[in-house]
């Protein structure tokens, strides 16, 4: 069992408590509980609903009190909330009643008043006591929050969070919730005197278990394990006169930044959502001109030290594309023969070195609508404005293109993908008259396969592994990327193999 984690903070009014209620919803989620304690008026149900409402993106929320109603669910954007007030319970059991024994799985529970069943409380969770502090004021609190358990290290990240906001001046700013995204990164909009920021919370990606040559998956395939990467990338694309976010304060080894906020304008529009023409034309473009530049991959980070970019190699590409085997096969009742498992690989192998000769140069990776800032402000390529490149590489051109065109989540048709594939080709010819718009072309098809390839299996992952079903509505549209793919005469041999092997998935949406 680890060690209880604790500190103290000193709220002199409601405000103070929503800020620390707003930090601290930062870096909990599904399957934490925090209780509540405290007198009588001391702040449970203030702090309960300044986190609902937090989570909620609404300060005016209907929060009442469960006093009465014992428990009360929300189903809030990121996740359902539990809020329970323990004070009318006279007896441990009654807990079965109310739906408190077990806890719910998969939701965040704000439990008040925990001391009248305190053997229910499970070992891992998060208490925070309130007290009086009348002599800072009659509204004045004082929280002393503690982590157990797992918890633990929820509870000194709050204090390093916390600690962080102070040293940049922005402990008194406005927190806003951001969504979040597949990884373990969490985002707010902090808003003081000198407008908004964005603060993000990285905390370093644990390693998992050896899948490759003693290689967890992520740094296998060279996935992001901290900040560094991010602000080496984001200042080398403003560098190079691309709107990536000015990162203003950072602590690299926690995985805190402040950075520029660029607003919410996207790149989609309509119900359901589809690509703005005019601003993927401006994404293809600013592609096209990022690729005409000679990229080093080597990039200063701090005094003295620099990051360098990884290759996206071989090796990497085929840990990727094994998602297919080691998860979208078997949620589909496939085993497959040695034959045919050999031969998976030996496809793969020939259509990937094809690209061994191919030009370099940064894949931002997920170049896709959800990272897409559009900056009408700005001019020409600048209006692109860019989010989660921290897990770029040095890979082929026609990879981040595949990824604007072939958006994962939303419907990309070929009457939109075909013209804008030929609007970069035109801009790259602009450029170089010898650039092979042919060679292209077949690079685009190939990093098409491996690309939703790979998603078939990632999407399926996050649904069996990590719990987010809501990844699998996806998988009809990117089998449909991964068939116009299979339209180029260099991939009959993955088509056939396909065919024979790889059942459809089924239409969620």
């Amino acid at each position: 069992m680890n060690e209880p984690s604790s500190f103290s903070v000193a709220l002199p009014n409601e405000i103070a408590t929503a800020q620390l209620m707003a930090d601290l919803a930062l870096l909990v989620g599904p399957g934490d509980t925090i209780t509540l304690s405290g007198d009588l008026g001391a702040g449970k149900t203030t702090a309960a609903r300044a986190m609902i409402r937090y989570l909620a993106g609404d300060d005016d929320y209907e929060v009442p009190s469960p006093t009465f109603t014992l428990t009360q669910t929300y189903d809030l954007p990121p996740y359902p909330v539990l809020h329970a007030d323990l004070y009318r319970i006279a007896d441990p059991d009654e807990l079965d009643e109310i739906g408190l024994s077990p806890l719910p799985d998969g939701t965040l529970t704000l439990i008040e008043w925990p001391e009248r069943a305190p053997e229910a409380m499970p070992d891992n969770r998060i208490e925070i006591a309130f007290s009086h502090r009348p002599s800072l004021g009659s509204s004045a609190r004082a929280a002393e929050i503690t982590g157990h358990g797992e918890a633990a290290a929820k509870i000194a990240r709050l204090a390093a969070l916390r600690h962080f906001l102070d040293l940049s001046g922005h402990m008194n700013a406005v927190r806003q919730r951001m969504a979040g995204d597949a990884s373990t990164r969490s985002y707010a909009r902090v808003i003081g005197d000198q407008g908004s920021l964005v603060l993000m919370n990285a905390p370093p990606r644990p390693d998992g278990p050896a899948i490759h040559q003693g290689k967890s998956y992520s740094a296998a395939v060279h996935l992001a394990e901290d900040v560094r990467p991010f602000v080496a990338l984001a200042n080398g694309l403003r560098r190079q006169g691309f709107s990536a976010p000015a990162v203003y304060q950072a602590d690299l080894e926690a995985g805190f930044l402040l950075l520029e906020d660029l607003g919410g304008a996207t790149f989609v529009q309509g119900t359901p959502p589809g690509p703005i023409v005019e601003r993927y034309q401006a994404a293809a473009t600013m592609l096209a001109a990022l690729h005409d530049i000679d990229l080093s991959d080597t990039l200063p980070l701090a005094p003295k030290i620099t990051y360098q970019i990884p290759a996206f190699d071989f090796d990497a590409m085929m840990v990727e594309v094994g998602l297919m085997l080691d998860w979208y096969l078997p949620d589909h009742g496939v085993t497959l023969s040695g034959m045919m498992h050999a031969d998976f690989l030996v496809i793969w192998k020939d259509l990937l070195g094809r690209l061994n000769a191919s030009r370099k140069t940064w894949v931002l990776r997920d170049f896709h609508s959800p990272n897409l800032i559009w900056l009408g402000g700005r001019k020409e390529t600048a209006r692109v404005g860019l989010l989660d490149f921290q897990d770029a590489v040095m890979g082929p051109e026609a990879y981040d293109l595949v990824s604007l065109l072939q958006d994962a989540r939303i419907d990309v048709p070929d009457t939109v993908e075909i013209p804008l594939l030929g609007r970069y080709v035109a801009a790259r010819r602009g450029a170089n008259p010898a650039f092979d718009a042919a060679s292209f072309v077949e690079q685009y098809a190939i990093m098409s396969a491996q690309r939703n390839t790979r998603l078939l299996g990632t999407f399926a992952r996050l649904n069996r592994r990590d719990g987010k079903p809501q990844y699998l509505r996806h998988q009809p549209r990117i089998w449909g990327y991964l068939q116009r793919a299979f339209a180029h005469p260099a991939l009959n041999s993955l088509k056939d193999w396909f065919t024979a092997n790889v059942p459809p998935p089924i239409d969620r949406i």
